[in-house]
């Protein structure tokens, strides 16, 4: 199975090539367009069965496409006020129970100590679900160790180590490169200055049960030049290769 977790940006319409190009059979985007707004303004027809998509905004949203031997359905009960966390079914040859996320973190305003912010919320939301298969949570995190703060409940490094110990998920990045999170050798976001040597952050993420990391068969962070100065997006995608 191979998983792509990427931040578009928006207009997926005009950058679903560089998409396909990755051959996904589960993909993860985020800022994306709903299904019938895509549809309305691609020049092929390229989806393939009914993806996921949820949040309030019809250009901007969260998505789940599956492709291939593969499906997706939004699972139930789905809480809607977490408003882009999507529990979803995969089907196909690797199932498992996946939780999209585009973590909006500071989308209420500034971040206080005491939140939990819409991950950790969702994995208290969703406990059961992620125990109930072989789970993965894969998106935009819109975290990263290095904003941790004494005693702050939204830390990177304490949804890192709740994962771990209560769902036994880890970082197929951070596993298989071999680095710690906070010491990241490649970026997922060229943030702001949107060029090669401006502010850079891994913030994009693919979390896989502890037993399927010996069998990730491929892992690869997306370049800057392929992405990010083409103009396609900000973040570039993260793609993980898994044979179960």
């Amino acid at each position: 199975m191979r998983i792509v977790a990427w931040n578009c940006n928006m207009a997926l319409e005009r950058k679903v090539a560089r998409l396909l190009d990755l051959a996904p059979d589960v993909a993860v985007i985020s800022e994306c367009a709903e299904p019938e707004r895509l549809k309305a303004r691609s020049r092929s027809a390229w989806m393939e069965g009914e993806p996921v998509c949820i949040g309030r905004n019809p250009r901007k949203g969260l998505a789940v496409f599956a492709f291939g031997a593969y499906a997706v359905c939004l699972a139930a009960p789905h809480d809607s006020s977490l408003r882009h966390l999507a529990p979803v079914h995969v089907s196909g040859p690797t199932p498992c129970n996946l939780l999209a996320v585009w973590a909006q973190n500071a989308s209420a305003g500034p971040i206080r100590k005491h939140q939990l912010g819409p991950l950790r919320r969702g994995l208290t939301r969703y406990k059961r679900f992620l125990g109930e298969h072989p789970a993965v949570i894969a998106g935009d995190l819109n975290n990263n160790a290095i904003w941790d703060k004494p005693g702050w409940r939204i830390n990177h490094s304490t949804n890192v180590a709740i994962l771990e110990r209560d769902f036994g998920l880890v970082s197929a990045y951070h596993s298989v490169r071999q680095e710690a999170h906070g010491a990241e050798t490649e970026p997922t976001l060229y943030w702001r200055d949107r060029t090669k040597n401006g502010p850079t952050y891994h913030i994009d993420y693919v979390f896989l049960p502890a037993a399927w990391i010996g069998k990730v068969r491929h892992l690869e962070v997306g370049s800057f030049e392929e992405w990010g100065g083409a103009s396609l997006s900000d973040h570039v995608p993260m793609v993980v290769d898994v044979d179960v």
